[in-house]
């Protein structure tokens, strides 16, 4: 069953993009949406692909809304772990996890990739999104794609109205 914000028994983040800063700030536990090491699933996955090179992720410290393994410290002890887990690390080839936007606020994201000619209507960053992919526009990464947007002086492809008649 689907319900505006919710997704199963887990509720999703909505309407407080502040709150996301608010667990960096205050050591408040994750909230009840936290999906618990989520970002650890997918870096198994690089973990072994990280076997013949490097992991690139497109994580971000702003986004993390209380998921303490977006954050650069946990990026490290992950490879860390991954060179003690692996052939590669092991025989000397330490696992790499770059995350070239884990500083950067949403402004100079938007910006960097605009400048690299990125299709932002490709791209999505809703926690709940609705048919075909339309953003919710209420969730923590909905409203912080939308600050990021507003603040680097474009438009959302993503949310033209027009994209989804």
């Amino acid at each position: 069953m689907h319900t505006a914000g919710h997704r199963g028994e887990i509720h999703l983040p909505q309407g407080n993009p502040a709150g996301c800063h608010e667990f960096l700030a205050e050591g408040a536990p994750a909230g009840d949406s936290y999906p618990g090491i989520a970002q650890g699933r997918h870096q198994q996955l690089l973990m072994a692909l990280g076997e013949i090179g490097p992991a690139l992720l497109g994580i971000n410290a702003v986004d993390y809304s209380g998921y303490p393994d977006c954050r650069p410290e946990y990026l490290a002890a992950f490879a860390h772990l991954a060179t003690l887990a692996t052939k590669a690390g092991v025989e000397g080839r330490p696992c790499e996890l770059l995350a070239p936007l884990v500083h950067l606020p949403k402004e100079a994201i938007i910006r960097l990739g605009l400048g690299l000619g990125l299709d932002y209507g490709l791209t999505t960053s809703c926690y709940d999104p609705g048919p075909g992919g339309r953003p919710c526009g209420g969730c923590d990464s909905c409203l912080l794609r939308a600050a990021g947007f507003a603040a680097a002086g474009a438009a959302d492809p993503r949310v033209d109205p027009a994209r989804w008649v």
